[in-house]
């Protein structure tokens, strides 16, 4: 159950958000009618998620991987149920992200995977791990954009993670929608 209600004042700025949401992903998302209690909030998260949309630095495998790492890590429920969802309509096979939790001892994971999901926890962890021979082994994979694009990446996962978590967001059955690929979305290259 939501610690925030999810019944935000209907503003015209709040309803246009919502039409945006379901016309983008067929509902409208739990932690925008959370946030929508507060429009600047919303307002800014949502240009920020805008402007996320847009860095195409790293190959969305790498990125929806490492959101993962982070969501799980977190315990966000809502986080791996979208995220699930958003990676498979970029073309990430189910069972990979399935196996997001168990990585380690898991096969299906390339070199430059496993080294993004481990720097993906490693950001999560609370106090940080980073280590510079972590950094250096991504650095065989990613320039100095792509490294700063990806660690962008894993701290706005935790900025939604702990915000859906805190406020007590449990997921919407976007998981369950994955095997159709949703209304304007095509699925893409990974």
């Amino acid at each position: 159950m939501s610690r925030i209600s999810l019944d935000p004042p209907r503003t015209l700025r709040y309803r246009l958000f919502s039409w945006f949401s379901r016309r983008k992903f067929g509902a409208e998302l739990d932690p925008a009618r959370a946030m929508g209690h507060h429009l600047g909030v919303v307002t800014g998260y949502g240009m920020l998620e805008m402007s996320v949309a847009r860095w195409d630095a790293v190959p969305h495998r790498l990125k929806d991987l490492a959101v993962m790492a982070s969501a799980v890590k977190i315990g966000c429920s809502w986080c791996v149920d979208f995220g699930t969802w958003e990676s498979v309509t970029h073309g990430i096979p189910l069972e990979k992200l399935e196996a997001v939790p168990r990585w380690r001892e898991s096969d299906l994971f390339d070199e430059d995977e496993r080294l993004v999901l481990e720097y993906a926890e490693a950001m999560t962890a609370d106090p940080p791990v980073v280590t510079d021979e972590l950094t250096e082994g991504l650095r065989r994979y990613l320039d100095e954009r792509q490294l700063v694009e990806l660690t962008m990446m894993v701290a706005l996962e935790n900025l939604r993670s702990r915000f859906n978590a805190a406020a007590g967001l449990t997921g919407q059955g976007f998981k369950d929608r994955c095997e159709a690929v949703p209304v304007g979305v095509k699925r893409g290259k990974v």
